[in-house]
């Protein structure tokens, strides 16, 4: 095969022959994936998804760099259970900011929350 990552000048026909040669030659255990996706629905020739430390938020930092800069901010000289929990949130944030959006949405109105009884946090 030449270099995978030059699919775009094949004509539809090619890359039809290539992803039923692929189908072939791959193990009965990989043919249940596909074949549980539908072949007609199966892309091999997908980009992978970026790692998870090279992804970015919306602001353009990694979840690495979010959790360096909450802890500077906070200047809490945490331990390390606090830095992990911080770092699990920022990878959930980074990759997908929906999935985190009603835990940040509860946390706004409990702050809120809060002020109104007079509780500090």
């Amino acid at each position: 095969m030449s270099d995978p990552n030059s699919y775009e000048e094949f004509t539809p026909e090619q890359l039809a022959e290539r992803k039923l040669w692929m189908y072939e030659k791959m193990s009965p255990r990989r043919r249940k994936f596909v074949d549980r996706v539908g072949f007609e629905n199966w892309d091999p020739f997908a980009a992978p998804f970026d790692p998870i430390d090279i992804r970015r938020d919306k602001t353009g930092h990694t979840s690495d760099h979010l959790t360096q800069l909450f802890m500077r901010h906070c200047g809490k000289n945490a331990n390390q259970e606090y830095v992990d929990a911080v770092n699990e949130f920022n990878v959930m944030l980074v990759m997908n900011f929906e999935k985190v959006r009603p835990v940040f949405d509860y946390c706004l109105w409990y702050a809120d929350h809060l002020k109104k009884h007079g509780v500090k946090p």
